[in-house]
């Protein structure tokens, strides 16, 4: 998928204004994202983005080499930050750009994230909310 594709799914789920709104978002999710999977996983991921997108993760993997424990408020609330948004939004845009990259992806790789990450986070994976159905 590239580029221009990736950022106008993700502001069509997401509703936002522009197109730059929908890149900020998409950044600071990928990167809040690279600082909880680990490394390699991330690695990973940024191979099968566009450069563009690629770089902020591999970036922010490369900073922080080890995973970091945390949950859905404190990646709510990293995304928020970035983007400069509330924690509402930064969910909501967060689960958008799952969605893109559930598409984007090889669903192998949208597993290995899904078990990579808790519950709460991995949920906003579609595969992720799947695997929550009785």
């Amino acid at each position: 998928m590239q580029h221009d594709e990736i950022i106008g799914k993700v502001q069509a789920l997401t509703r936002l204004p522009d197109r730059g709104s929908a890149e900020t978002a998409t950044r600071a999710v990928l990167t809040t994202l690279a600082e909880r999977l680990p490394s390699g996983l991330t690695n990973h991921v940024a191979a099968q983005l566009p450069p563009t997108l690629a770089a902020p993760m591999r970036q922010a993997g490369d900073a922080a080499p080890e995973a970091e424990r945390f949950d859905l408020t404190t990646f709510a609330g990293r995304i928020a930050g970035r983007a400069e948004t509330d924690e509402d939004a930064a969910v909501r845009e967060a689960a958008a750009v799952m969605e893109v990259l559930d598409a984007a992806l090889a669903p192998e790789l949208t597993e290995k994230m899904v078990a990579a990450l808790p519950r709460d986070i991995g949920g906003l994976l579609p595969a992720g909310r799947a695997g929550d159905s009785p």
